[in-house]
């Protein structure tokens, strides 16, 4: 890097991404806290367990294969193209390791991608991997206390490394086929993380079933509380300040926007178009205020489901609040939550469908809303800047029926069937649920009987030193 602004500029993007990905990991500790918190005390060490090993299980298969989607599957393929070819995100490729941008040793690139991806390739999959841990975490909790945790492994592998990274490919990337064709604008994430993992939600939770006794013989549900609200309210707080972070690693902090003609450099979305940290700080503390006094009023000050209606309020103008303004997002938040709430309960009345968290409701239903609300109120912007792109003949813009489309693609054509599919395989093979008697007496129990033994053997041994002293 031998011109200076070009330095700065990447030394600072490199920088600004670490942070970012420093600041997502609040998510997952989040995540982790919140579903310990719902769960009963018997299932308490494998909550914990099976979504802590998400970050090995997805982190391992998203920089063997799931990267690479992302840059290659832009065109569908085969719908406005082929296959990308993107050689800087295979897992043998000299810029998937350390490297200090200098002369490439293979003939697969160039000395400008060595300049410029030596330092930007790591941090950008390393932000991509934190959101596919948050896509995957986000089904996590609604299955808990039933699931094997194989199984619940294998879903994650699937969302958070294979399906999730492809809808990016398609509607979250500057040059995607739904951002051309659609005109699909989802700037923080509805419907691309939170839209397909309410669905794959869903699809997994009419194969595994409710938790023995949600129902009562009538069909009426019963309310399984959260164990500690504590532990709840404090996961959702980490989860708020992850997605802050999240909210920056889906900005470009510094980019020439004006090329060709003078320079003006902007923050931008993913999609490259300007727009500023302050627009989104505006809009991202709106939307969670109006979530948090919707979840407030209509649940009747239930803590649960006040502090869930403040990420589905965020969760709702994601798609849309780099160009909201901050009334709009407070609105769009409150009313989305309001419906959300009442589909929620609506859902589990009238399908028997168990969902411990909440999720499909905060993630999945959110995110289709909100991807459909986003397309009323931008309707006629801009998907993409495809002119900065040096596309010659404009885009799609922002309308109501592409988003409605986009909004189908991410909750069911690739969450819910996907979901569906993989877990009915694991249920006929008998992979997916636990079997009655473990679920009764708990997964702990079940799962840690040498942990369980040598407390005994412990409790039993201090009772002996006891009596002996005694004497």
């Amino acid at each position: 890097m031998d011109n200076d602004i070009t330095a700065l500029q990447v030394l600072f993007t490199e920088t600004y991404y670490w942070l970012t990905i420093v600041i997502m990991f609040l998510i997952h500790v989040g995540f982790c806290t919140y579903e310990v918190g719902v769960s009963r005390r018997k299932n308490h060490l494998t909550t914990l367990m099976k979504n802590a090993m998400v970050i090995p299980v997805v982190g391992v298969t998203f920089y063997l294969f799931g990267w690479w989607f992302y840059s290659s599957m832009v065109n569908g393929p085969g719908i406005t193209g082929g296959l990308v070819a993107a050689p800087f995100a295979e897992p043998w490729n000299e810029l998937m390791g350390t490297h200090m941008g200098g002369k490439p040793d293979g003939a697969d690139i160039t000395p400008a991608d060595t300049a410029l991806w030596a330092r930007l390739n790591g941090v950008f999959w390393g932000a991509f991997l934190l959101f596919s841990w948050t896509t995957a975490s986000i089904v996590s909790g609604s299955i808990i206390e039933r699931v094997k945790s194989g199984a619940f492994w294998m879903i994650a592998v699937m969302l958070g490394s294979v399906t999730w990274i492809i809808d990016a490919a398609w509607g979250w990337h500057p040059s995607g086929w739904m951002v051309q064709l659609l005109g699909y604008h989802d700037a923080y994430a509805s419907g691309v993380v939170h839209a397909i993992a309410g669905g794959t939600c869903l699809a997994v939770l009419i194969n595994l079933g409710p938790r023995i006794g949600k129902f009562r013989a009538d069909g009426t549900p019963r309310n399984i509380p959260p164990q500690n609200p504590w532990l709840v309210c404090i996961g959702l707080f980490l989860i708020y300040t992850g997605f802050w972070g999240f909210y920056a690693a889906c900005n470009i902090p510094i980019y020439d926007v004006q090329p060709g003609d003078g320079v003006f450099w902007s923050a931008t979305n993913i999609y490259l178009q300007p727009t500023t940290l302050s627009a989104i700080t505006f809009n991202f503390i709106m939307s969670l205020c109006g979530g948090l006094m919707a979840g407030y009023l209509v649940s009747k000050s239930d803590p649960f489901w006040t502090f869930s209606g403040g990420l589905a309020g965020v969760i709702a103008c994601s798609a849309g609040n780099d160009l909201y303004h901050p009334i709009q997002a407070l609105l769009i938040a409150a009313i989305i939550v309001v419906i959300i709430y009442k589909l929620h309960f609506w859902v589990e009345r009238r399908f028997k469908v168990d969902d411990a968290v909440g999720a499909v409701a905060v993630h999945g239903y959110a995110g289709f809303l909100g991807v459909c609300a986003a397309g009323f109120v931008l309707w006629g912007y801009p998907s993409s800047p495809d002119a900065l792109l040096g596309h010659a003949e404009p885009w799609a813009r922002v309308t109501p029926w592409g988003q409605f489309a986009g909004a189908v693609i991410m909750f069911w054509v690739l969450g819910f069937i996907p979901g569906y599919a993989l877990s009915w395989l694991l249920k006929k093979f008998g992979l997916l649920r636990i079997p009655r008697e473990v679920e009764l007496v708990g997964l702990d129990f079940a799962g840690h009987t040498a942990s369980v033994r040598e407390d005994d053997e412990v409790r039993a041994a201090l009772a002996q030193e006891g009596r002996a002293s005694s004497k």
